[in-house]
């Protein structure tokens, strides 16, 4: 019998159905975290609660690089012994946390939120891509890394950035291909990215 098809209480089904809107939640996951929940302590479940409640109150984007944050500006944006010549640029937070662990970037980044698909409907215009430009119009940047994912979409992206930036005086480089081709750079090991980082070549 199909799982779907099952009569349920309806705080039960809902519950299902939010689990299911997330990525890589499908509806057995989405079963499973449920039936986890109804079995939690209520306390417990009170905290995860105010978790999720406490991150879309209190987290915002940095309004200079675009990463999450509680402070405006970020942490990062706010060190000033970052090197503050070159800027890292990423398809998301997540991506920002993968470069970090690696220990071999002391640079400052900014976050695109997405990369162009025009399957999806997203164009240049919906990710922060003015944004960066803007912070290019400065004569500090020296370098700009681009460290989308190693994709379709990823490379396109790279591309769509380097014209823009082409022509400026500013240095353009792309992570070396240590990272495998079609992966997500936020599954990629502290090695392979750091060889990466290295490794980047002018583009």
């Amino acid at each position: 019998m199909n799982p779907s098809l099952v009569p349920t209480a309806e705080p039960v089904s809902r519950l299902i159905e939010e689990f299911n809107k997330l990525p890589g939640i499908g509806p057995k996951t989405a079963q499973r975290l449920t039936y986890h929940l109804l079995r939690m302590p209520e306390n417990q479940a009170r905290l995860l609660a105010e978790a999720i409640l406490e991150v879309k109150q209190k987290i915002v984007l940095c309004p200079i690089c675009f990463n999450i944050t509680e402070q405006e500006p970020c942490i990062i944006c706010r060190n000033q012994e970052r090197d503050v010549t070159r800027i890292c640029v990423v398809e998301e937070p997540l991506d920002v946390l993968a470069v970090e662990r690696t220990r071999g970037y002391r640079g400052l980044y900014h976050v695109l939120h997405g990369v162009i698909s025009p399957m999806d409907g997203i164009g240049p215009e919906d990710l922060r891509i003015k944004e960066l430009l803007a912070r290019l119009d400065n004569d500090v940047v020296q370098e700009v890394i681009l460290a989308t994912n190693p994709n379709l979409e990823g490379e396109a992206t790279a591309m769509y950035v380097r014209r823009l930036v082409g022509g400026s005086g500013i240095r353009v480089t792309r992570l070396a291909r240590g990272l495998p081709v079609g992966g997500d750079l936020e599954y990629a090991d502290e090695v392979t990215l750091t060889r990466a980082l290295e490794g980047r070549q002018e583009i």
